[in-house]
């Protein structure tokens, strides 16, 4: 049988090599997190192409990073430098969080808009509740 080895330093670990969080990979994991959640944040208020799905896999994604790399990691061993990471991308999320939530509700008011012209629209008086003595 020949040896694959040399193969397989490109695949991706296996649990059984995580056993031990690093807290360097950690912190690289949060600075990839922020820039994905700048670039949405960015792009949810200029582009009006912007992938929304592609960039929720994405931070999806990073999130289970996150999850398996701090796996082992006790909540007050932190070292400093990561509890400043952390606080940053949360600031970071606050941000487009808001940015999330005035697009949806500007989608909302679109929709509104157009629901109410499509029923002024189709409402031309003919089959109204008056006609039919409903609206008393």
């Amino acid at each position: 049988m020949s040896d694959l080895s040399e193969f397989r330093t490109n695949l991706p670990a296996t649990a059984d090599f995580i056993d031990v969080a690093r807290p360097g990979n950690v912190a690289a994991i949060i600075s990839r997190i922020e820039d994905a959640v700048e670039e949405e944040t960015a792009a949810i208020r200029t582009d009006i192409h912007f992938d929304i799905k592609a960039s929720n896999a994405r931070k999806s994604r990073y999130l289970y990073e996150l999850t398996r790399a701090t796996k082992g990691l006790v909540e007050g061993d932190y070292p400093s430098e990561l509890k400043v990471g952390v606080e940053r991308l949360r600031d970071k999320l606050v941000a487009n969080e808001r940015a999330i939530l005035a697009h949806l509700s500007a989608v909302s008011e679109v929709a509104s808009l157009l629901r109410d012209a499509i029923q002024r629209s189709e409402a031309d008086g003919t089959y109204s509740a008056n006609e039919f003595g409903w609206a008393r």
